[in-house]
């Protein structure tokens, strides 16, 4: 397997981004994906990515075998829902692992939540999502959406052994067409894929980042 780089590796901090401008969008009204409400939020955050993104999930979708679907379940994350979901986890495990160091609590926690200062959902270019076929229902592909490597006793991890050949096969599906359509995947999570932030950059070897946090836009 190869290395994992973590978002909190010091690597990924240190990309600059050339903030592009590019609008956040509704992807209920701009796209034809299948929409889970999981995790909607009184805002309706969760449904909005960056312009640009959305365009390359719609390719993506193009490209997957006829009968399956790509299943949206989040993408826009506000700074101080993403700082919540990294504190609360970090608490987790401090208390599981009182012998860690703050800087081990801090990777370990990042292997499952983003630290709020670089997360890519903050920017609006990540996106969390799975595999349908043509009714809606989801397909299996391993674990539960948003399972952390200590329930998934590491099964989350996208090139994970212990699961089932049919689930390794459905996430091979799901990377082929995401990674042909420009999107990299963060390796401790299956479900999460990202254009256009610094982790992305970073992997793809480009020396800037296209988008840096957001704020949530108004209603329209």
């Amino acid at each position: 397997m190869s290395e994992i780089i973590l978002m909190s590796d010091p690597r990924v901090a240190a990309i600059p981004v050339a903030e592009c401008g590019e609008r956040l969008v509704d992807v209920r009204r701009y796209g034809s994906l299948l929409i889970d409400s999981r995790k909607q939020d009184p805002a309706d955050a969760f449904a909005y990515l960056r312009e640009g993104v959305l365009e390359r999930l719609m390719k993506a979708q193009k490209m997957l075998p006829k009968g399956l679907r790509l299943l949206f379940v989040e993408g826009y994350r506000p700074p101080s829902l993403q700082g919540s979901y990294f504190a609360e986890y970090a608490s987790e495990l401090q208390a599981a692992h009182t012998d860690w160091s703050d800087e081990q609590i801090h990777a370990a926690a990042s292997r499952y939540v983003s630290p709020p200062d670089i997360a890519p959902h903050s920017a609006g270019a990540a996106v969390d999502l799975t595999l349908a076929d043509a009714e809606g229902r989801e397909l299996d592909l391993g674990t539960r959406m948003n399972a952390s490597p200590e329930e998934s006793e590491g099964a989350c991890y996208t090139h994970a052994l212990n699961i089932s050949t049919e689930a390794r096969a459905n996430r091979r599906v799901l990377g082929d067409v995401l990674t042909a359509a420009g999107l990299v995947n963060y390796p401790t999570e299956w479900w999460h894929w990202s254009f256009g932030d610094r982790y992305w950059a970073l992997i793809t070897g480009v020396t800037t980042a296209l988008y840096g946090p957001e704020e949530m836009p108004s209603p329209a």
